[in-house]
């Protein structure tokens, strides 16, 4: 089952784990959409995190409240991952090269 958020980006019932993926370092060309989906999901992870410590809750594979801190972070990682990449000085160059050469 799928929702959308405020921003528009849809939310699938199973977040895949980006963390076991083999992700290159390059950077991302961050829509303003995608900074503002990006930035609600930061604070409510930084507010969950804080009830969570300021609550005095221990840690357990079973506190609903981590697990919902778990899937924002897969979400924001999501919504950074679907942006565009910017290629590295040394592919632009490749590029450029290889088109002359043709």
């Amino acid at each position: 089952m799928a929702a959308t958020t405020t921003t528009g980006f849809p939310i699938s019932a199973s977040v895949p784990d980006v963390s076991t993926a083999r992700v290159r370092s390059h950077r991302r060309r961050v829509t303003p959409r995608a900074g503002r989906a990006i930035e609600i999901l930061a604070h409510a992870i930084e507010y969950l995190t804080d009830e969570f410590v300021h609550q005095g809750f221990t840690f357990s594979a079973r506190n609903e409240q981590l697990e919902a801190v778990r899937i924002l972070m897969a979400l924001n990682r999501q919504v950074y991952f679907e942006c565009p990449e910017v290629p590295t000085l040394r592919e632009r160059c490749r590029t450029l090269l290889h088109l002359h050469s043709v």
